[in-house]
């Protein structure tokens, strides 16, 4: 089914993949399971099948609401002009650390969690992961571009790609900080992206 505006308007709908966020980013996709989602929402099992075909679809809709949080939180830090766009850069990654390194309520990235349990068998899901990760990708290469045109970095800079590096870095720092249980990898990642490539 694909929701019509009313439905998707609905505060049941907004309601359940709320919580679907919440359970997906403790507990992933696999693990997540459609009673504990009803159980956590108190909503019968009915109304999930309303608003969703399937439980992938619900995760299409999860992964959209946290595509939504990120580019809202992107959009504050990044689109600070007050700072210096390399200076903004970095407080959204220290951002990111409080938020989701291992101090936090819930470390990880579902993103990142999700690219690994269910890109290889889900084509919905995998769409959405891979578009998250672009428009994610978008965002910083225009801070980058910023940098480069205030002379912060090498006119030589390509800004698209250098922002896939630094995203694909986090990420990887983000996989071995949850393997060590250690904010180590992340401080490392901040590190060496600031100090040395993206130094001018």
């Amino acid at each position: 089914m694909q929701p019509t505006e009313t439905t998707a308007a609905s505060p049941t709908r907004a309601h359940l993949i709320k919580v679907g966020l919440e359970l997906m980013r403790k507990h992933g996709y696999g693990a997540t399971g459609l009673q504990e989602i009803l159980h956590s929402a108190g909503v019968p099992k009915g109304s999930f099948y309303h608003h969703f075909s399937s439980k992938e679809e619900f995760a299409a809709a999860v992964l959209e609401l946290y595509g939504t949080l990120n580019a809202e939180h992107c959009h504050a830090v990044l689109g600070n002009t007050r700072q210096a766009p390399l200076k903004r850069l970095r407080r959204y990654f220290e951002d990111l650390i409080r938020m989701a390194g291992q101090s936090s309520a819930t470390p990880g990235c579902l993103v990142g969690n999700l690219s690994l349990e269910v890109a290889a068998v889900s084509p919905l899901l995998q769409g959405r992961l891979s578009s998250g990760f672009a428009r994610w990708q978008s965002d910083v290469s225009a801070v980058l571009r910023e940098a480069i045109e205030k002379g912060d970095l090498p006119r030589s800079s390509k800004p698209e790609p250098l922002a896939g590096f630094v995203l694909n870095s986090w990420e990887g720092a983000l996989l071995r900080s949850q393997a060590d249980k250690s904010d180590a990898p992340l401080k490392d990642f901040l590190h060496f992206v600031f100090n040395d490539l993206l130094a001018k």
